[in-house]
């Protein structure tokens, strides 16, 4: 098995272990405000009432969410995500919600299975950290997206300002995993989650890898002093 190949057994047996619990943890360790960086993403994807959108790396579902209010009932998205727990979870909540303009199917990054050019948009949250190959799963969601489509991505990064960074590094990184625990959520997932943030390549370098995957007129917005970030790309 490579490096690769471990990595994503790896994380999809993380992140599958977590599903039942991972929409409480979301609003947990964000403080609610996550529904808010999806909300932001999506008014920055271009996609209009009516359109196509595909969300990678989908979970349980919230930002398929989001696009499909955007495009109503005339549009349609696609989730996809290779946990098969979490993608049950998004079809009980599509059903539960109403969402009739999303469909979820079990579904690899580094290998999406769609025709090139299918989609006005293309999103990703809180997912390419996670993925074995990061430039081949831009390249994928580039490949998909028409030309003039966006591909955007929400991640957790770095506070910028200096005096709330030592507060943010203590909330994230120390009590992010207690808090988990005490849900009873998986803590080894959640010791994770701020070492793969700690690990994972600054805003700058992944606008540059973003660049390198096809798009241009690549840009971002951070939230919260830093702590996440919005990256956008548009296909040429």
């Amino acid at each position: 098995m490579s490096n690769k190949d471990g990595k994503e057994a790896y994380i999809e047996s993380l992140f599958s272990s977590i599903a039942p619990k991972y929409d409480l943890l979301n609003s947990v360790l964000s403080l609610t405000r996550h529904k808010a960086w999806r909300r932001f993403a999506v008014s920055k994807s271009g996609v209009k009432p009516g359109g196509k959108a595909l969300d990678v790396c989908c979970g349980t579902g919230d930002f398929a969410f989001e696009l499909a209010r955007r495009v109503g009932s005339a549009g349609s998205v696609v989730g996809v995500d290779f946990s098969v727990p979490m993608i049950e979870i998004a079809k009980e909540k599509a059903a539960r919600k109403g969402f009739d303009n999303v469909e979820f199917a079990a579904g690899n990054a580094c290998t999406l299975p769609f025709e090139d050019d299918s989609f006005d948009c293309a999103t990703v949250g809180f997912g390419l950290r996670n993925v074995a190959d990061l430039p081949k799963a831009l390249s994928e969601m580039t490949r998909v997206v028409r030309p003039g489509g966006r591909v955007i991505n929400l991640e957790i990064s770095h506070v910028r300002l200096p005096l709330l960074r030592p507060l943010w590094k203590f909330w994230f990184y120390f009590l992010t995993p207690r808090t988990a625990s005490f849900f009873r959520a998986g803590r080894n997932a959640y010791e994770y989650l701020p070492d793969s943030v700690k690990a994972f390549m600054s805003r700058e370098e992944l606008a540059e890898q973003m660049t390198a995957s096809g798009l241009v007129d690549v840009h971002y917005y951070d939230l919260m002093f830093g702590a996440v970030c919005v990256h956008i790309g548009t296909k040429p």
